[in-house]
């Protein structure tokens, strides 16, 4: 440690349990944040002021408005940046001495293995199932341990997954959620909601959890699920024990390298790109006049930008079914495919078999066809 670390981390060092030998641990440390966003930011931020020696910081979104409201690392002037270099100017800033990696896309199974190999440790700041499978997964076959964290509306989760304890590593997301559950079950924030200061709180906790693995001190979460729900301010651990039916670390192991994720939580069973049609495809559809467009959005999503689209949300498809051609080209779209995904597959149970999702959502869109397009 230089004169400066010892000034700088000086109210950690001199706590008995943590001292020198954990701020050289954390110096020496490698750690990899999946997500810029409402659990991200602060995770970034306080691994940075803790010390970490280098962080990778995966995300392919810019800032949006309504970001702002629970992602504090941003500002109103930085409104369509980049998440992940804005990100490490501000935190450069408030820690010159750690490195960063900018990995501006999105994790995939084509991708995964290679970026998180070369980190100690993985910090899954995302929010879908795919994602979170895919980090889980890969994990395990690369014996990283992994903080895991999740939110919604007023409620929060925290978990240690894949740690080693005893040479011997703990449980993982499949041990917690086997199968993942229906798509229409889980909301994102955009859907369902989140009060902006419960990333903060939870991100937070897994920047916490993060050191304690890194410094092997305390109790780590591994083998539990924390549940915080700021509405009342009740908390629950639950234990999560490892099953032997894991398809990863199980008795009769059957995942042996990373699969289609994507299918996997939608319960595909069609080839996907079948399924979907590009941008490009679509404003050719929309030229020749020969396609419905159904936005899944929020009205005041609808309202920032659309593509002239009938808008149904989310939450109304099922009601407003009659609306929906059951035959013909219909395409259904969002921000970024999900939410049209998760419609499509609503409506299938209602006998639809017409239904392409725009891949991408209107982001890609933007980005391939109308670069003047609002961003949001």
């Amino acid at each position: 440690m230089t004169k400066e670390d010892q000034l700088r981390y000086s109210r950690q060092t001199i706590i008995p349990e943590f001292g020198e030998a954990g701020q050289e641990k954390l110096l020496a440390s490698s750690v990899l944040v999946i997500g810029a966003g409402g659990l991200g930011a602060p995770i970034l931020q306080y691994l940075t002021a803790a010390g970490i020696g280098r962080i990778g910081i995966v995300d392919f979104d810019e800032v949006s408005i309504s970001n702002l409201q629970r992602q504090v690392l941003f500002n109103t002037h930085e409104l369509g940046k980049s998440k992940a270099q804005t990100s490490k100017q501000k935190l450069s800033a408030l820690n010159p001495a750690t490195e960063f990696d900018v990995h501006e896309l999105a994790i995939n199974a084509t991708n995964a293995m290679d970026l998180i190999e070369p980190y100690d440790l993985v910090v899954d700041g995302s929010d879908n199932l795919a994602t979170r499978y895919l980090v889980n997964d890969a994990c395990f076959l690369l014996n990283k341990p992994l903080i895991y964290g999740a939110i919604f509306r007023f409620e929060g989760q925290v978990s240690v997954f894949n740690a080693l304890e005893n040479g011997k590593r703990g449980p993982n997301y499949r041990d917690l959620f086997p199968t993942p559950p229906p798509p229409e079950m889980v909301p994102s924030c955009s859907e369902g909601g989140v009060i902006g200061v419960l990333p903060g709180i939870i991100g937070a906790m897994m920047a916490s959890e993060a050191i304690k693995v890194l410094c092997q001190m305390g109790t780590t979460l591994s083998g539990k699920l924390f549940i915080f729900d700021a509405l009342d301010f009740s908390t629950h651990t639950l234990n999560v024990p490892a099953s032997a039916d894991n398809p990863l670390s199980g008795k009769h192991p059957s995942i042996t390298e990373l699969i289609d994720y994507e299918a996997f939580c939608m319960g595909q069973v069609e080839d996907k790109a079948q399924a979907e049609v590009t941008v490009h495809q679509l404003q050719h559809m929309l030229e020749e006049g020969n396609v419905t467009l159904i936005d899944v959005r929020e009205d005041y999503e609808y309202e920032i930008a659309n593509l002239g689209g009938e808008l149904i949300p989310l939450n109304k498809v099922l009601s407003r079914s009659e609306e929906i051609p059951t035959d013909g080209n219909v395409v259904v779209m969002c921000k970024m495919g999900g939410r049209s995904q998760k419609a499509i597959d609503l409506l299938k149970s209602k006998g639809y078999k017409n239904l392409k999702n725009l891949k991408g959502g209107i982001m890609a869109w933007r980005a391939e066809i109308d670069p003047e397009l609002q961003s949001y």
